[in-house]
């Protein structure tokens, strides 16, 4: 179940792609649908049946902070391309 987070994030993320056409919209929900993809096939290679842990809270808590943790290095690479001018998008 730790893959519930990043699919919400996906999900949410998408949707606010689909009405923003944003670049950086886009970026997140690129993490976010990685990051779930992750967590299906750790389930997978673990041999969880259903895709569902012994531990249904520890792991949805693992879902929690990769979600968080993606969100994060998602702001930090936002920040870093704001002061970091070769990294700037500019329309052609």
């Amino acid at each position: 179940m730790c893959y519930a987070g990043p699919v919400a994030g996906a999900i949410v993320s998408s949707v606010i792609w689909g009405k923003t056409k944003s670049t950086k919209v886009w970026w997140l929900s690129l993490l976010y649908w990685g990051g779930a993809l992750f967590g299906v096939i750790d389930h997978l290679w673990n041999g969880e049946l259903f895709l569902i842990s012994g531990d249904v809270g520890k792991d949805l808590l693992l879902g929690v902070v990769i979600t968080a943790s993606i969100f994060v290095f998602w702001l930090g690479a936002l920040l870093y391309q704001k002061y970091t001018p070769q990294l700037q998008y500019t329309k052609a």
